[in-house]
């Protein structure tokens, strides 16, 4: 069965929210409707978002470091917020894999948000529902769409190319090679559900104080990086090779 998934490099992600951002209006125009923005600009907002970066800081000075994490529906292989679900509202996808939503059938009772140990269902307090990620489903399967657009909007809209789409069941894909090649995981995997979405872990970094050879001010570069330049124009190649970066998709939304 076909697993379309997000696979997400924390090496590279600077937190801009751009991703946010854009499956914000995306979605916010698209097969899920409008989704709510309650009070924006009072002291208690609230709205409704598919996508969000938590940020935090690692480690201790000098080898401190600001780690950003972005998080949305994992799309499971055992999704928990199905079989919870009393109306059979939320479903998972035989073509496609994803999990999704009938908002006809939906009736805001928040199982399926309790069911899911990621947090990646959100109440749209607007219309009484439950909503969630669908990897754009609206726009990937979309022929009138070129090739290189029927990716999520969070894929198209990440500058540093952080975020990867394809199928992982499929071993050829850029997806499954990127999982393969550099350690990708799954998140909380101890719960059993098969997150289909994955993750590229950090390279780890050394921080040496001012002053020493490792020192942002002494060599121009980043304070304590163990990454071989070389080996990340390597990387940068092999990425534009396997078509994995989209700045010229990205520049023509200017």
């Amino acid at each position: 069965m076909t697993q379309m998934a997000l696979v997400i490099d924390l090496n590279v992600c600077v937190g801009c929210h751009a991703c946010v951002t854009s499956c914000k209006e995306w979605n916010t125009s698209g097969e899920s409707g409008s989704l709510a923005d309650l009070n924006p600009y009072d002291a208690d907002p609230s709205g409704t978002f598919f996508n969000r970066v938590q940020s935090f800081e690692a480690g201790s000075f000098p080898n401190a470091e600001t780690i950003h994490f972005p998080k949305s529906c994992l799309h499971c292989e055992d999704p928990p917020c199905v079989p919870v679900c009393p109306t059979g509202a939320s479903y998972k996808r035989k073509e496609d894999g994803l999990v999704l939503v009938d908002f006809d059938r939906c009736i805001g009772c928040k199982y399926c948000a309790w069911a899911c140990p990621y947090g990646a269902r959100e109440l749209d307090e607007g219309r009484k529902e439950m909503t969630k990620c669908t990897l754009c489903v609206d726009r990937i399967h979309d022929e009138n769409l070129s090739e290189r657009d029927r990716q999520p909007a969070c894929v198209l809209a990440c500058p540093t190319s952080a975020r990867l789409f394809g199928d992982i069941h499929d071993p050829n894909s850029v997806v499954s090679r990127a999982i393969e090649e550099r350690g990708g995981y799954q998140l909380m995997p101890e719960w059993n559900t098969r997150p289909a979405n994955h993750y590229l872990p950090r390279v780890p970094t050394v921080a040496s104080g001012c002053g020493s050879d490792a020192c942002s001010c002494q060599s121009g570069g980043s304070a304590g990086s163990t990454i071989d330049p070389a080996f990340a124009r390597g990387s940068l190649d092999a990425q534009l090779e396997r078509g994995e970066l989209h700045l010229a998709s990205m520049a023509t939304r200017i």
